[in-house]
C-alpha cells in the first residue's frame, strides 16, 4: 500500500482529473462521471465531468422554445385562416394604453428566455466544434461571430448569420405583434380590445422553432466534451483528451502576460479589455450603438422642427417629455402613414424589413455584450480558489447565473431595452373588427432619448466592468484554457490556490485540495 501510494505521487502529473470518487459527496450528478479505462499514465486521469445535469437544463429550454416557436406558428396561422393577411385575435379588454405595453414587455421576456435557452445550446455545440479544429482558445465565445470551418456546419458562417436574422426578426416580430381592436357592438356602442396581429406572431414563431433547428443540428455535427459553462470543467475536459497540455514554469503568469517563465506576484491584475481582444471589440461596438440612436433621435429632432408634414404640434420640451408613447397626448412625435391597400404581404415585410434595419444593431450589440458578461464570471469564479470557501468546480448550472448580478441584469436588459425601442419607434396598427384597416409609424423623440439614455448606462457599466482590474497576486485568467491548464497542476472537485512550495532558486504556486498560505510577494515563483 505504502508502495502504491509513492508510485502514484513520483508519476503523478498536472493533468490529473477530478478525482470525484475520493471525494464523492461534491459530485451533483452521478450520471457525468465518466470511467474511461483506457486513459494512460501520461494523463493520469480516469474521470471528468461531462455535466449531464446542465445538458438536461438546456434541453429542457429548449424543448419549451419549441413549445412556445410551436404555439406561435398556430396561433398566427389560425388568425390568417379566419381573417387575413391583416387579420387580428383578440385577447383581453382594453382599459388604458398600459396594458397594451406590459404584454409587449411580457413578448419580449419571453423571447429573451427562448432566444437564451437556444442560445446556450447552440454555444456549447460551438465551443466543441472549435476544440475538434484546436481553434478554442477562451471558455465565452462571441457564438453568432465565431464560426467553425465548413458552410455547411451547422456553426458554419451561413449559418452562424442565419441565426443573427433570425434572432433579430424575433425581436422585431415582437414589436409588430401585441396591437388593439376595435368593435362596434349593437351598432352604437365601442368596444376596444388587445390583441394580436397574425402574421408577425406567424414569423416570429417560425424564427423561434428554425433557430432551434439550427441549434440541435449543431448538436448532431459536434462531440460534446462537456455540456458544463465552466472553464475548468472544460479546461478537466480538454486536458483528459490531450488537446490542451500544461505548460510548466507558468505558475504565475496570467492570460495577458507577453513573457513567460518565472515571475514575482503581482498585486493588480489585467483587466478583461487587455486579456480578451474580442472585449475591445465589443465595449466600442456599445459606445457604437449610443452614438448610433443618439444621431437617429437628433435626426428625429431636425426633421420635427425644419419640415413640414404629419407630426405632433407640441414641441419638445421637459412638460412633453414621458416615457411613454402616445399620440393622443402632447408627445413630440414624426409619422408616416401606409394606405389601406398597403396592409397586405408585402407593406408587412416591408414594414418588417425598416424595423429589422433599425433594430438590428441593437439585438447584435446586446448578444455582444454577452461576452463581457461571461468572461467576468469566469474570471469570478477562479478567483473564489484564493477565498475561505475554496473554488466549488461541480456546482448547480443556474447558481453561476442567478449569483452574478452582471448577468442577471444584462438578462433583464435585453428584453427592456428592445421594449423601450418599441415605445420609440411605434408602429400603430389600426384594427377594426378583427381586421388591420391600416397602419402608420410613428417616432416618438422623448422616447428615443430616453433609450440613448438607457444604452449609455449600459455601455458605461459594461465599460467599467471590462476595465476593471482584480486584485491580488493570483493570476488572471479570463477563462482562458491554456492558462487556467497551467496554473491549475491539482485537480480536485474543491480546489484553493496559493503558495505550496519552497525552492532554489523558484518556488512553486498552484492549487490543492485543501487551504493554502498566501503567495510571498517577494519571492519568484516558476512552477514545477
Amino acid at each position: 500500500m505504502t508502495a502504491s501510494s509513492k508510485r502514484t505521487e513520483e508519476n503523478w502529473h498536472p493533468s490529473s482529473l477530478l478525482a470525484y470518487n475520493a471525494l464523492p459527496n461534491y459530485q451533483h450528478d452521478s450520471e457525468s462521471i465518466i470511467f474511461d479505462p483506457k486513459s494512460t499514465a501520461e494523463t493520469g486521469t480516469n474521470f471528468y465531468d461531462r455535466s449531464l445535469t446542465s445538458r438536461r437544463y438546456a434541453l429542457v429550454g429548449v424543448a419549451c422554445s419549441t413549445i412556445v416557436s410551436c404555439s406561435c406558428i398556430i396561433a398566427g396561422a389560425v388568425t390568417l385562416a379566419n381573417h387575413g393577411v391583416s387579420g387580428v385575435t383578440i385577447m383581453v379588454p382594453r382599459r388604458n394604453n398600459l396594458e397594451q405595453e406590459i404584454l409587449t414587455l411580457i413578448l419580449n421576456l419571453i423571447i429573451t428566455l427562448c432566444t437564451e435557452s437556444i442560445g446556450i445550446v447552440h454555444g456549447i455545440s460551438l465551443r466543441s466544434a472549435l476544440a475538434s479544429e484546436s481553434r478554442l482558445r477562451f471558455n465565452t465565445n462571441l457564438r453568432l461571430l465565431t464560426a467553425v470551418r465548413g458552410w455547411s456546419n451547422p456553426n458554419g458562417v451561413l449559418l452562424n448569420g442565419i441565426m443573427a436574422i433570425l434572432l433579430i426578426i424575433s425581436y422585431s416580430s415582437s414589436s409588430l405583434s401585441i396591437c388593439f381592436d376595435v368593435q362596434i357592438l349593437n351598432g352604437t356602442r365601442v368596444e376596444e380590445y388587445v390583441g394580436f396581429a397574425g402574421l408577425p406572431v406567424l414569423l416570429m414563431g417560425v424564427a423561434l422553432l428554425l433557430q432551434v433547428v439550427i441549434a440541435l443540428s449543431g448538436l448532431r455535427a459536434a462531440e460534446i466534451l462537456t455540456w458544463s459553462s465552466s472553464p475548468f470543467d472544460l479546461t478537466a475536459a480538454l486536458v483528459h483528451h490531450t488537446q490542451v497540455t500544461p505548460v510548466p514554469f507558468q505558475c504565475m503568469r496570467s492570460v495577458s502576460d507577453v513573457d513567460r517563465g518565472p515571475a514575482k506576484p503581482s498585486e493588480t491584475q489585467p483587466s478583461a479589455w487587455h486579456a480578451h481582444p474580442s472585449i475591445r471589440k465589443t465595449t466600442i461596438s456599445l459606445w457604437g450603438l449610443v452614438v448610433l440612436y443618439a444621431g437617429w433621435a437628433t435626426l428625429i429632432t431636425c426633421i420635427w422642427y425644419k419640415y413640414d408634414g404629419y407630426k405632433s404640434a407640441f414641441p419638445l420640451t421637459i412638460q412633453t417629455w414621458s416615457f411613454f408613447f402616445n399620440t393622443l397626448s402632447r408627445s413630440n412625435y414624426i409619422q408616416f402613414q401606409f394606405a389601406i391597400e398597403d396592409v397586405n404581404v408585402r407593406g408587412w415585410i416591408l414594414a418588417l424589413v425598416n424595423l429589422a434595419v433599425v433594430q438590428g444593431p441593437l439585438t447584435l450589440g446586446l448578444h455582444c455584450s454577452e461576452l463581457i458578461a461571461n468572461i467576468v464570471r469566469d474570471e469570478r469564479q477562479w478567483r473564489c480558489a484564493t477565498g475561505r470557501k475554496g473554488l466549488r468546480v461541480a456546482m448547480n448550472p443556474l447558481k453561476p447565473i442567478v449569483t452574478n448580478p452582471l448577468c442577471l441584469a444584462l438578462f433583464f436588459a435585453k428584453p427592456l431595452l428592445h421594449w423601450m425601442f418599441g415605445l420609440s419607434l411605434n408602429l400603430y396598427l389600426a384594427p377594426y373588427d378583427e381586421s388591420i384597416v391600416n397602419f402608420s409609424i410613428s417616432m416618438g423623440t422623448a422616447q428615443m432619448w430616453n433609450l440613448c439614455i438607457a444604452l449609455f448606462v449600459l455601455a458605461s457599466f459594461f465599460t467599467f466592468v471590462a476595465l476593471r482590474r482584480p486584485r491580488g497576486p493570483q493570476p488572471a485568467a479570463y477563462g482562458h484554457l491554456q492558462t487556467l491548464a497551467n496554473l491549475v497542476d491539482e485537480w480536485s472537485p474543491v480546489m484553493w490556490w496559493g503558495h505550496k512550495e519552497d525552492r532554489i532558486p523558484y518556488c512553486h504556486a498552484g492549487t490543492s485540495d485543501h487551504s493554502l498560505p498566501d503567495v510571498k510577494m517577494d519571492c519568484v515563483y516558476a512552477g514545477r
